[in-house]
């Protein structure tokens, strides 16, 4: 499998390529911004699998993995975003964001899943992982998720959730609804702004606590089967 890591800090992505050349099977090559990154694609035939930073110098890894999946259909991705692995809120199980300090053996475990997805298969994220990323990260626009035949829209202004709607919900509800769904597909628009604001708590506290009711439902469901 052909591996791409797009790094601004030369030491780290040294040591993030050393590690996938000693660690898998896997060829693994290295580039210091979006433009080397998108140069370097049409330039090769093949990538299943980019590394990139969320945001660093020259670097926009949500923009530069739409433009790369383009090139490369089937394109599945990592991110390493710029805040610490402490300000989580929420561990996601079979993540695909690494804050720093990156655990190693998750992120290998990560990079061997990626190498079984068959050919043309989905780019998928746990929406739980997309969400604390956007707003970590500080976002501001719309992400849209994609789940089957489903979708909906939420709305971000400085990393703070204000808006979430579905085809049959809004706020919090849709904002329950799309947590249900679990692994979805993404893509995110900087320049959208929220029609209307729904969701008025912090953005942890809206998403732990749909993350709660979503258990909480889960569980009850799992009882009447039983």
């Amino acid at each position: 499998m052909q591996l791409l890591i797009v790094h601004s800090d030369a030491e780290m992505g040294e040591q993030l390529a050393r590690m996938v050349k000693d660690y898998s099977a896997h060829d693994c090559e290295l580039v210091g911004n979006d433009s080397a990154a998108l140069e370097w694609g049409r330039r090769h035939a093949k990538c299943a699998l980019l590394l990139t930073q969320l945001d660093a110098s020259a670097i926009d890894g949500l923009s530069l993995g739409g433009a790369l999946s383009e090139i490369f259909p089937g394109l599945q991705t990592l991110f390493f975003p710029g805040y610490a692995a402490t300000d989580r809120r929420l561990e996601v199980a079979q993540t695909k964001v690494f804050p720093e300090p990156i655990e190693g053996d998750a992120l290998l475990d990560a990079i061997e899943e990626a190498g079984k997805a068959p050919a043309g298969r989905p780019d998928l994220f746990h929406v739980v992982d997309i969400i604390q990323m956007c707003c970590l990260g500080r976002r501001s626009g719309a992400i849209q998720i994609v789940r089957d035949k489903r979708s909906g829209l939420i709305f971000l202004r400085g990393g703070q959730l204000l808006h979430a709607e579905t085809t049959g919900a809004r706020g919090a509800d849709a904002l329950f609804e799309m947590i249900e769904w679990g692994r979805i597909e993404f893509a995110y628009d900087r320049t959208v702004r929220a029609p209307v604001e729904t969701i008025r708590t912090q953005w942890d506290e809206a998403l732990i606590e749909a993350v709660t009711l979503c258990k909480q439902e889960k569980a009850l469901a799992s009882q009447r089967r039983a």
